[in-house]
C-alpha cells in the first residue's frame, strides 16, 4: 500500500492540473465557445431621455425596473418614509447585493435633501443607471462595484420635491423644507448644541440617522444646489459667527483633499468661479470651502456623519439654479459624471483591516481605531473590519477594545492609491478597569496633523474641536534628522533560535513583515522565508519581487547571519529612514536565511575551508542539484531543491542573490559550459549581470579590491571583485543558472568572505562591510523597463505574455495580472510584447542609469481591430469569464480544490470494479452523467466512456466538448485512476460548488478511462519498467495503430482502435487530453518529426497550461531515474517527436498527451 499511496495521493494536487486544463478549454476562444443568450427584463425599462424630471411615481417605477433588471448587482430598499408617507428609496449597488459581509467599504450619496434643489436627484438617478449599465463592460466601473458597497439615495425629501416648481432658481415656490416646514439640514444633533426639533416632525432625519449608525459608512457625499462648490466640515462653530470663521476638524487636510478631488473633476467647480447671477462676485479657491467659513450651518448632516457615524461627508453644491429647466439636465450630468466616480474611488485610500481576538480569532466589533496626532477615532464594524481614510504619510495606529490589551503599530506607511492593510490581534486581560488609554505619538509628525506628546481617550470624554484661522492652518513641523538603527546583537543562530527570531519580527512588525515556509528539509526543518514589504502577503501589480537566499551550503554561515541582521535593520528603520522606507514601499523583498538548515546544524564554528555540513542530510550538494542546460544531473532531486524550484515558479521574482562563503567575489552566469572547462561562458544578459555584480562589489571595498583571500589563494584575482562563474571554475547543476534559464529571475552568487564559519565576534565586521552592498543590490531591481501587457478592448492584464528585446536572446514573461519587469543596462532597445491569440506589438524604450522606464503594451486580438467595440455578451457569459479569470490567477485553483475536497480511497481498480464504478456514477448522478459503450477489446471487455454535462442526453452544439482519455498502455494505469477520481470530483461537487456547477453547465466532458482493459488485467503493480500489459491481447501497441488515412494502414485495425476512432471522428470536440505514463511531462503533437503542426503555438500553450498547474511537472525534471528518463525539459513541455517518434499515434488526432 505504501507504493500506491506514494503515487496516487498526488491526485488532489494533480486534480488542479486537470481542472485548470478544463477551465482553460472552456475559456479558450471565448467568442466561439461561450453561448450567447438573450434576456428579457422582468419589467420594461424606462428609456433615459435626460429631458424630464422624475416625480415620485416615475422615480419609484424606474428604480424598481433597474433593480429587477440587474439583480446580481442592484437591490432597492426603503430606509423609512417621509411625513406624507413616501418611501425614502435607496439603491444598493455592489456585487452580491443581498449578501452581508466584510471586505468592502460602504459609500453613500444622498440627494435632494432640500426638495427644491433638484439637480442632485436627477444626477444620482443617472449615476445609478451608469454604474449598472457599464458593469462588466468598463473595467473601472466593474472594479468599483465589485470592491465597494455603494448606497445611493436620490431623494431624502420627496415631499418637498413634489411642491417645488421647475425653473424656480431661487426657491421662491417653496419645497426646500419637508412637509412639517423643517429644514432637514438644520435638524441633526449638533456638537455645539442649540438644535431642538421634535422627532415626529422630521421622520426623514430620524430614518437617515438610524441608517448612518447602522451601516457605518466610510465616505459620503450630500448633493445640494444654489452655487457650485464642495464644502467640508465643520459647518458651524461654537460662536456661530455668521461668516468668515474657519472651523477646523481633526481631519481637515483629508476633508480638503476629498473635496478637492470632486472639484477638480468638475469643469466649472474647479475654477472656483461659479458666476451665479444672484452672487456674481463669489469665489472659492480651488472650488472648495470650509463650511463655517462660508456661512454657519448648525444641525447639518455632514458634521453629524463625521462626529457620530465613522463617516467623512462633504456637501457638493451642483448648480447656481436650484431647479433649472429639464433641458439643462444632460449638461449637469456631463459636468458631474467624472466627479461622482472619482469621489467614490477615494473610499479606498488610507488603511483598512480587521481587529480580532487573539485566542480564537473572533472579530471584535466596536473596537476603537486611533491614529496618533489625529483626535478623531472610529470603530470597527460587525465583522471587526475598519476603514480609516488617511492621506499618504507615516502614522502610529492603535486598536483599543474594552477588556483587551491595546495594540499599537508604529510607522505605518500610507501610500497614494489603494489602502494599506493593517490587522490587529488583541489579547484579553483579566479584571482590567475601564481606564483611559494613552497613545504615544511617532517621533515623526503625522502627515496630516501636528505632533503632540500624547492623546488620551476615555469613554466619558466628548469630542474636542478647535476653531482656527486659515493662517494657523498652514503651519507645519519639519521631521527631525534621522539616524539609522543598527542591529544590537551579533551571534550565530541555530535553527530554533532563527525560528524564534523570524516569529518575533513577523509578530512585532505585522504591517511590513510576514514569515512563511516554502517546504521542509530532509530532516523536516522548515525552509523559512521572511517577506518584507508595505503589503507583504500579496504580489502588488507593478511592484518587483526580490529575493536573498543564504546558507545553501550549511557550513557557509555569514550570509545566514547577515540576512537576519538585514531583517532587523529593514523592520526597525522602516518609516524613519528614507532609503529603507522607499525600498520596502516599492519592492517585495523575500529573505531566506537558510536553504540548508540540516547542514548548518552539523557544521562547526571556526571552520575556515572545510566540508562538514556543506551538503544536506542526504549528502548531496544543493548547488549541484538543479537541472542544468549543458549537463544531465543524475543525482535525485532533493527536497530543498524541489521546494526552491516550486517557490520560483510561484512568485515572479526579478532579481536575486545567493549568499555563499569561502571567497570574496560576486559570481555571475553562466556557471558552466558544454565542455566543463574553466572558460568564460557568456549569457545573453552578460552586460546586465556585470553591472549588477559591480553594484554590490563597489559597496564592499575589500571585495572590490579583487585580491580576496591572499593567505589561502595567493594567485587569485578578480577584477572589480566580480567574475563569470565558468571562467572561475565550472559548476554544473547550480541554482543561479537555473533561475536565469527557467524563470524571469536574474541571480548572482555572492561569496562573502574567505572563512566559511567565522567566530561570532567577527560578525559585526561582516555587517559593516556588507550593509551598503546589500541595500544597493536591492536597488538594482528598479533598473530597466517595466509595465503591463493588457488587452486593448477592456484593459485586462494578459498573463504569460512574452517580452522580448531585440538582439538579446532571452525573453521574460508577464505575471498573473499582466505586469512585467525586464532588467537592462542604460541604452535604447526595441521591445516586443506577444501573447497567444494576440497580434504582437513592438516599440522602443530608452533606459537611463539608475531608473526604470515604464512601457505598457496594449495588444489586439487576432482578427480584430483596436477600435472594434467588444461583442455584446449575456451577463451570464461575463460571469463565467470572471469565474475563469479568478480561478486562473494566483492560488484560485488550489483554493477551489481544497474547498471541494471529497472522500476517496485510492487504489488500482481492475476492469470489473472500474465498470461498476462508472455505473455507480450514472446511478447516483443521473441528471449529469451518461455511460456509453464504445466497443469491445480483443478479449471482449467493454470500452466505456462517461459523459458529464447538465444535459447529457441532449445535443448542444454550442457547448465546447472536451475529451479526457487514459489507459492506452495497460501497464500505465495512473491516468485511469486519476480520471476516475476526477469524474467523481466533478459529480459530487456539482450543485454545491458554483465554479464546478458552472463549468459542467457550460461544457460537455467525455471521460474514457481505459482504452486497453486487456493489457490492464495483465500488468502488475510496482513494476515500473516492465512491458507486461503495455500492448493489447494481440501484442499490439495501440499507440501505433491509429491511422487517419486508410492508405497508410497495412493491417486491419485492432478492435480497441476502431472503438476509439469512432469516438474521435465524431464532430464537435474542441480538444482532447491523453494521460499516459513512464515520464513526467506534457507533450503536444506531432509524434512524427517530419509532419508540420498547423496549430503548434496553440497546442504548446495548452500543454503549458497543464504542466504549470502540476506540482512537479512544471519543474522540467522528467523524474524517472529507474528507466533512464532523466533530464531538464524547460517547463516540462516538449513536442512529442522530440521524445519518441512513431507513426500511428492516437495523439495526432488533436490530443495533448500527458505523461504521469
Amino acid at each position: 500500500m505504501a507504493y500506491i499511496r506514494e503515487h496516487l495521493l498526488m491526485a488532489p494536487k494533480v486534480r488542479v492540473s486537470l481542472f485548470a486544463f478544463l477551465i482553460f478549454l472552456v475559456s479558450f476562444g471565448e467568442t466561439s465557445l461561450l453561448r450567447t443568450q438573450s434576456v428579457t427584463p422582468a419589467t420594461e425599462e424606462v428609456e433615459e431621455t435626460y429631458n424630464k424630471y422624475y416625480n415620485y411615481v416615475d422615480l419609484t417605477r424606474l428604480l424598481k425596473s433597474l433593480a429587477q433588471k440587474y439583480p446580481h448587482i442592484a437591490k432597492l430598499s426603503s430606509i423609512g418614509r417621509s411625513v406624507e408617507g413616501r418611501e425614502l428609496w435607496v439603491m444598493r449597488i455592489t456585487k452580491d447585493p443581498n449578501a452581508e459581509g466584510p471586505g468592502k467599504p460602504k459609500f453613500k450619496y444622498v440627494g435632494n435633501m432640500h426638495g427644491d434643489e433638484t439637480v442632485s436627484r436627477q444626477v444620482l438617478v443617472y449615476f445609478v443607471e451608469y454604474l449598472l449599465s457599464k458593469y462588466g463592460e468598463e473595467p473601472r466601473i466593474t472594479e468599483l462595484v465589485n470592491t465597494t458597497d455603494i448606497y445611493i439615495m436620490p431623494s431624502m425629501n420627496p415631499d418637498g420635491f413634489e411642491k417645488s416648481r421647475e425653473g424656480d432658481c431661487n426657491g421662491q415656490a417653496g419645497g426646500r423644507s419637508n412637509s412639517r416646514n423643517k429644514d432637514l439640514n438644520r435638524s441633526f444633533p449638533d456638537q455645539f448644541g442649540g438644535i431642538n426639533v421634535n422627532p415626529d416632525d422630521i421622520p426623514e432625519v430620524m430614518a437617515v440617522i438610524k441608517w448612518i449608525l447602522e451601516k457605518k459608512f466610510v465616505l459620503s457625499g450630500n448633493l445640494h444646489g444654489g452655487t457650485v462648490v464642495a464644502s467640508y466640515p465643520f459647518d458651524d462653530s461654537a460662536s456661530h459667527q455668521e461668516q468668515g470663521l474657519y472651523s477646523q476638524s481633526e481631519d481637515d487636510s483629508l476633508f480638503r483633499y476629498v473635496a478637492w478631488v470632486y472639484a477638480q473633476n468638475h469643469p466649472i467647480m474647479k475654477t472656483g468661479q461659479p458666476n451665479c447671477p444672484d452672487i456674481p462676485g463669489e469665489t472659492f479657491k480651488d472650488g472648495i470651502t470650509n463650511g463655517a467659513q462660508w456661512y454657519d450651518v448648525p444641525g447639518g448632516m455632514q458634521d453629524y456623519n463625521y462626529l457620530h457615524g465613522n463617516c467623512l461627508e462633504i456637501t457638493m453644491e451642483l448648480s447656481c439654479c436650484k431647479y433649472p429647466p429639464a433641458a439643462e439636465l444632460h449638461k449637469e450630468w456631463d459636468l458631474n459624471r467624472e466627479s461622482l466616480l472619482a469621489y467614490v474611488e477615494k473610499v479606498h485610500i488610507g488603511v483598512r483591516g480587521y481587529v480580532k481576538e487573539a485566542i480564537n480569532g473572533i472579530a471584535l466589533s466596536d473596537a476603537s481605531i486611533m491614529v496618533a496626532g489625529i483626535r478623531h477615532n472610529l470603530t470597527t464594524g460587525q465583522y471587526g473590519d475598519y476603514y480609516r481614510l488617511l492621506l499618504p504619510g507615516i502614522y502610529n495606529i492603535t486598536a483599543v477594545a474594552a477588556g483587551y490589551t491595546s495594540m499599537t503599530v508604529h510607522g505605518v506607511q500610507i501610500m497614494e492609491g489603494k489602502a494599506t492593510e493593517l490587522n490587529f490581534t488583541l489579547a484579553p486581560v483579566i479584571n482590567e478597569p475601564p481606564v483611559s488609554v494613552t497613545v504615544p505619538t511617532s517621533s515623526m509628525p503625522s502627515a496630516s496633523a501636528t505632533s503632540v506628546s500624547s492623546v488620551t481617550t476615555n469613554s466619558s470624554d466628548s469630542t474636542h474641536n478647535r476653531v482656527v484661522s486659515p493662517e494657523e492652518n498652514k503651519s507645519s513641523l519639519s521631521p527631525p534628522e534621522h539616524q539609522s538603527i543598527q542591529p544590537q546583537e551579533f551571534r550565530h543562530h541555530n535553527y530554533a533560535d532563527m525560528e524564534l527570531f523570524l516569529r518575533k519580527y513577523s509578530s512585532e512588525f505585522p504591517s511590513i513583515a510576514h514569515s512563511y515556509s516554502i517546504g521542509r528539509s530532509v530532516e523536516d526543518h522548515e525552509l523559512y522565508v521572511m517577506v518584507i514589504s508595505d503589503n507583504p502577503t500579496v504580489h502588488e501589480h507593478g511592484e518587483p519581487e526580490f529575493k536573498y537566499v543564504a546558507n545553501m551550503h550549511g557550513n557557509e554561515v555569514v550570509g545566514r547571519e547577515l540576512l537576519l541582521n538585514l531583517i532587523e535593520y529593514l523592520c526597525r528603520n522602516y518609516g524613519t529612514d528614507p532609503e529603507v522606507t522607499r525600498l520596502v514601499n516599492n519592492t517585495r523583498i523575500h529573505i531566506m536565511p537558510s536553504m540548508n538548515p540540516d547542514g548548518y546544524e552539523v557544521a562547526q564554528e571556526g571552520d575556515v575551508s572545510g566540508y562538514k555540513g556543506r551538503n544536506n542530510s542526504n549528502n548531496f550538494d544543493l548547488n549541484r542539484n538543479f537541472p542544468d542546460q549543458f549537463v544531465t544531473i543524475t543525482e535525485p532531486r532533493q527536497p530543498e531543491t524541489i521546494a526552491v524550484m516550486n517557490w520560483l515558479k510561484t512568485i515572479p521574482f526579478v532579481l536575486s542573490a545567493n549568499l555563499h562563503g569561502g571567497s570574496l567575489v560576486v559570481n555571475y552566469p553562466y556557471d558552466d559550459n558544454k565542455n566543463g572547462s574553466p572558460q568564460y561562458s557568456k549569457s545573453p544578459d552578460d552586460d546586465v549581470f556585470q553591472q549588477f555584480s559591480r553594484a554590490y562589489s563597489q559597496e564592499n571595498p575589500l571585495m572590490h579590491n579583487g585580491h580576496p583571500c591572499e593567505d589561502l589563494f595567493s594567485n587569485e584575482y578578480f577584477k572589480d571583485g566580480i567574475t563569470n562563474g565558468a571562467s572561475w571554475y565550472s559548476v554544473a547543476g547550480g541554482m543561479q543558472d537555473w533561475n536565469y534559464m527557467n524563470t524571469n529571475c536574474f541571480e548572482v552568487t555572492i561569496e562573502l568572505g574567505c572563512v566559511k564559519y567565522p567566530m561570532a565576534k567577527d560578525l559585526p565586521t561582516y555587517w559593516e562591510q556588507n550593509l551598503r552592498a546589500l541595500l544597493q543590490f536591492i536597488h538594482q531591481v528598479h533598473n530597466g523597463v517595466k509595465g503591463t501587457v493588457a488587452d486593448i478592448r477592456d484593459g485586462t492584464g494578459i498573463p504569460n505574455a512574452t517580452i522580448s528585446v531585440e538582439n538579446i536572446e532571452h525573453n521574460i514573461t508577464t505575471a498573473h495580472t499582466g505586469d512585467y519587469w525586464r532588467l537592462l543596462v542604460p541604452g535604447t532597445y526595441y521591445l516586443t510584447a506577444s501573447a497567444h491569440g494576440y497580434n504582437p506589438v513592438t516599440t522602443y524604450a530608452t533606459v537611463s542609469e539608475g531608473t526604470v522606464e515604464v512601457v505598457d503594451f496594449r495588444l489586439t486580438r487576432v482578427n480584430s481591430k483596436p477600435n472594434d467595440p467588444p461583442p455584446t455578451q449575456d451577463p451570464s457569459d461575463l460571469q463565467l469569464q470572471s469565474l475563469i479569470k479568478n480561478l486562473s490567477l494566483g492560488q484560485g485553483l488550489e483554493q477551489l480544490v481544497r474547498n471541494t475536497a471529497t472522500e476517496n480511497s485510492f487504489r488500482y481498480r481492475h476492469y470489473k470494479e472500474l465498470a461498476e464504478f462508472l455505473r455507480g456514477l450514472t446511478l447516483n448522478f443521473p441528471k449529469i452523467t451518461s455511460r456509453r459503450r464504445l466497443g469491445q477489446s480483443v478479449e471482449f471487455r467493454t470500452i466505456w466512456a462517461l459523459e458529464i454535462s447538465n444535459k447529457p442526453e441532449e445535443a448542444e452544439p454550442s457547448e465546447p466538448k472536451i475529451r479526457f482519455v487514459a489507459g492506452i498502455h495497460g501497464n500505465a494505469p495512473v491516468g485511469t485512476e486519476l480520471l476516475m477520481e476526477f469524474a467523481a470530483f466533478l459529480c459530487i461537487n456539482y450543485g454545491k460548488n458554483p465554479a464546478i456547477t458552472r463549468l459542467i453547465n457550460e461544457t460537455r466532458i467525455v471521460i474514457l478511462p481505459s482504452i486497453n482493459p486487456d493489457g490492464r488485467e495483465l500488468a502488475n503493480e510496482r513494476q515500473c519498467t516492465s512491458t507486461l500489459g503495455m500492448t493489447n491481447a494481440h501484442g499490439k501497441d495501440l499507440d501505433t495503430d491509429f491511422f487517419g488515412n486508410a492508405s497508410h494502414r497495412m493491417v486491419e485495425a485492432q478492435p480497441e482502435t476502431r472503438a476509439v476512432m469512432d469516438l474521435i471522428l465524431e464532430k464537435g470536440y474542441t480538444l482532447s487530453v491523453a494521460l499516459d505514463g513512464g515520464s513526467l511531462l506534457a507533450a503536444y503533437p506531432y509524434d512524427k518529426p517530419v509532419q508540420s503542426v498547423e496549430n503548434e503555438g496553440t497546442l504548446k500553450y495548452l500543454a503549458n497550461v497543464y504542466a504549470s498547474n502540476h506540482p512537479k511537472m512544471h519543474l522540467g525534471d522528467t523524474g524517472c531515474p529507474n528507466n533512464g528518463q532523466m533530464g531538464n525539459i524547460p517547463d516540462g513541455v516538449l513536442r512529442a517527436a522530440e521524445r519518441q517518434s512513431h507513426m500511428g499515434s492516437m495523439k495526432v488526432r488533436f490530443f495533448i498527451p500527458i505523461f504521469q
